[in-house]
């Protein structure tokens, strides 16, 4: 696939602010607990159990059988790390919480699973389900998704919540925030330099797709389309990056 400068600093553009990223504008953060909601990006996976593991918080582990369900499987079977994990017949969440064991060595008191959602409405519906059900009241909670998937999982579950009556402040964390960058002749996705990231292709497909669903319009997740999430603002220099990149032919993904 080839890539012009320009449509690499669009990328980038479009990346930058869907990877949303809470941490580097808070000093001090106290959280009850650590929700992950299953996908496929393995070193962001990897850096959100190694960080409730090192400082000793409770894992939410939300996913069942999705989309990710099988690329999660492929990046499992690749990695050094978790290669002799036998994944066979596991959901997302069984699957994150034999990393969470056999990796991290997490206790299973540590460790809590939702193994029903099958997208990312039901990782909020479900996960809150899971805590009142448990009595557990975490207020302050960091949330873990798919980088390119970071800012509509946090409007996700602030919209679900919200209408629960459950209030709650979500600390985003990407783990990492993506980028490409040309290595010779070659657009290389920096940012997580382990086994199990996007191929270029589906990297391109799903910014394009998330520009598309957190759109505020007939077409997008949020009140004036699917109702799925509230109202979002997308910077101008977002939207005129993803105009450009789709008038080049890149494509999204549904």
């Amino acid at each position: 696939m080839h890539l012009s400068d320009a449509m690499m600093t669009d990328l980038n553009t479009l990346a930058t602010w869907l990877a949303q990223d809470d941490m580097p504008g808070l000093t001090h953060i106290n959280p009850d607990g650590l929700i992950l909601a299953g996908h496929a990006v393995l070193p962001n996976i990897l850096g959100a159990l190694a960080l409730a593991q090192s400082i000793n918080i409770p894992v939410l582990l939300s996913g069942g059988i999705g989309h990710s369900t099988a690329l999660l499987q492929t990046a499992m079977a690749k990695n050094p790390l978790t290669t002799t994990i036998d994944t066979a017949g596991m959901c997302e969440a069984e699957m994150l919480s034999a990393i969470a064991g056999r990796v991290f060595g997490m206790a299973d008191a540590q460790i809590l699973m939702e193994p029903r959602s099958r997208n990312c409405g039901e990782n909020a519906d479900f996960s809150s389900e899971l805590l009142r059900d448990g009595q557990r009241t975490w207020r302050n909670i960091i949330l873990v998704q798919d980088p390119l998937m970071q800012r509509r999982t946090v409007e996700t579950f602030m919209f679900h919540w919200r209408k629960k009556g459950m209030p709650c402040r979500f600390i985003s964390w990407p783990v990492f925030v993506p980028y490409l960058v040309r290595i010779g002749d070659v657009p290389v996705i920096m940012g997580g330099q382990l086994p199990g990231i996007w191929d270029i292709e589906r990297y391109i497909a799903m910014m394009l797709g998330e520009l598309r669903r957190l759109n505020d319009d007939s077409n997008g997740y949020g009140p004036s389309g699917a109702g799925f999430i509230g109202h979002v603002d997308l910077p101008d220099k977002v939207m005129m990056a993803g105009e450009r990149l789709t008038a080049h032919g890149l494509c999204w993904r549904s």
